[in-house]
């Protein structure tokens, strides 16, 4: 997953499913390493720690995020798919990689690092498009 315009977006969407079979959709920033999409829990505002996308991604791991771009110019529209299995990690070398990661993308990291869950991705499935 070296695609520059899939490293370089600076907000994706995330679905997962709720319990009730509903999608549970929200936006999310993210760094990749390989195969593997990160997107942690951050310090913003929100109203419960227990949020809804990482219970859903604990009891069901089939995701799937959509990256996308959008211009007037419809001719540099592009979109680029990834499905995989999510997992949770709570803590240990690999979340702090993944802080790492995202600290580099994104500088409010910096100041703030994410103190909750990283959500691991592991994408099995890209499908993009782009006229």
């Amino acid at each position: 997953m070296d695609d520059p315009r899939l490293t370089a977006a600076r907000v994706a969407r995330l679905a997962t499913t709720d319990p009730d079979g509903r999608p549970h959709l929200v936006p999310i920033v993210f760094a990749l390493d390989g195969d593997t999409l990160y997107s942690a829990v951050d310090r913003k505002p929100k109203r419960s720690s227990k949020l809804r996308r990482i219970e859903n991604a604990r009891a069901r791991p089939d995701v799937t995020i959509l990256v996308d771009h959008y211009e007037e110019e419809w001719g540099r529209l592009w979109w680029i798919r990834l499905r995989g299995q999510a997992r949770v990690l709570d803590e240990g070398e690999e979340r702090e990689r993944a802080i790492a990661l995202l600290q580099e993308k994104y500088p409010q990291y910096s100041t703030e690092p994410p103190d909750g869950p990283v959500l691991a991705v592991d994408v099995t499935e890209v499908r993009e498009w782009s006229p």
